[in-house]
């Protein structure tokens, strides 16, 4: 199958199907060719009819299962021993920045070197954490949970057959 660009499915670059990254409806919009407008189902000032319910109760069950199983339950533990600390740590540093401020000017006052004071630092000190932690949320993930994560997503999609909407 040929995606827009031309690469074919098996090229590096190219979709796979069966990948359940892979959304059909937001890269192709969900209609072949126009199809909607050739139907004359858009602009017809008339609203769209009810979604049938596709999602058989199996899924239900399905999702609870992989809620329930080890593995999910390993990656939630992983993202909460990063998350509860690291956001801890930040509010810790943030209120104590808000604080300091409030209840010491002579200390946030201090020069440290010609214009700059202990204040500037402090503040461009909150960006530099902002930035830290977010690299270290996203080293963290890549390392930790997303291969776990994705084999739950492959083995979800396994189990449900694929991409029902």
């Amino acid at each position: 199958m040929d995606k827009q660009d031309g690469r074919s499915a098996g090229e590096p670059g190219g979709v796979r199907l069966d990948d359940p990254w892979y959304d059909a409806l937001a890269s192709g919009w969900g209609e072949a060719d126009g199809a909607a407008e050739a139907a004359g189902e858009w602009g017809t000032g008339q609203p769209p009819g009810p979604v049938p319910e596709q999602r058989p109760v199996a899924h239900d069950e399905i999702y609870l299962a992989v809620q329930r199983s080890a593995a999910f339950q390993e990656v939630r533990r992983r993202y909460r021993h990063f998350v509860l600390p690291g956001t801890a740590v930040f509010l810790a540093w943030y209120l104590a920045y808000v604080i300091a401020a409030t209840a010491a000017p002579g200390l946030m006052a201090l020069r440290v070197a010609g214009a700059l004071n202990v204040a500037m630092l402090a503040g461009l000190g909150q960006f530099a954490t902002t930035f830290l932690l977010t690299w270290a949320y996203a080293r963290h993930a890549r390392l930790r949970r997303d291969r776990a994560a994705l084999d739950i997503r492959w083995e979800t999609q396994e189990l449900t057959g694929g991409n029902v909407r």
